[in-house]
Order: C-alpha cells, then sequence, then structure tokens
C-alpha cells in the first residue's frame, strides 16, 4: 500500500525539541510536495508545515513560524520535521502526506499516514 509512515514522536517537557520524520513507503518523493498536518480532540486536522517538491520553498502556519523547520532528503525518501521551543499547544497526533503542490488544499493530500503521538507537558 502507498502510504506515508511518520515517527520520532514522544514525550516532552515546554522548551524541549523533537524531530519528526515521514518516510514514503512504496513510491518516490522526488515529484511530491509534502505536508505536515496535526490534529487534536474536537478539532479538524491543522496544517502545519509544507515542503516543495522541486523549489524546496516552504511555509508554515504562524503559530509554529521560527520554531519548526521542514526539510527534505529525497535519496533517504523522507522529509523531516525539526520542532523546538515547544509548548502545550503543540501537543497532537502529527500526519504527513503528499500533494503536488504545497498550494493545494488538504482534501487533495494523498497517501496518509497512521500518525505519531506529541505530547507536550508544562
Amino acid at each position: 500500500q502507498l502510504q506515508f509512515v511518520e515517527s520520532g514522536g514522544g514525550l516532552v517537557q515546554t522548551g524541549g525539541s523533537l524531530r519528526l520524520s515521514c518516510y514514503a513507503s512504496g513510491f518516490t518523493l522526488d515529484h511530491f510536495a509534502v505536508g505536515w498536518f496535526r490534529q487534536v480532540p474536537g478539532k479538524y486536522r491543522e496544517g502545519v508545515s509544507c515542503i516543495g517538491s522541486s523549489d524546496d520553498a516552504t511555509f508554515y502556519t504562524e503559530s509554529v513560524k521560527g520554531r519548526f523547520t521542514i526539510s527534505r532528503h529525497n535519496a533517504k525518501n523522507t522529509v523531516y520535521l525539526q520542532m523546538n521551543s515547544l509548548k502545550p499547544d503543540d501537543t497532537a497526533v502529527y500526519y504527513c502526506a503528499a500533494v503536488g503542490n504545497c498550494q493545494q488544499a488538504q482534501d487533495e493530500f494523498n497517501y496518509w499516514g497512521q500518525g505519531t503521538q506529541v505530547t507536550v507537558s508544562s
């Protein structure tokens, strides 16, 4: 099955860091933009960050700008999300998915993973 596999989540204290990995299983990353999303109970899935397929342009939701960095390593078929200065509000299940370009809507993304849990304690 074609999907992403997310990993790297865990429990950290406020101000800590985590690096999430998004591995493409069964397909090649090169031609896709990749987005990171997060979801908490009672909320719709929120777009966190996105990286372009060829131009390496990056996008972030306002609440994570300056703290999170998205990157890609195509040879490893993996996209990363470095998360620094974590806050309790960052607690969520984090997902990644692929799309043609970062300007497309969330419901156009494909190959969703199972998610990885990030918990930030206060």
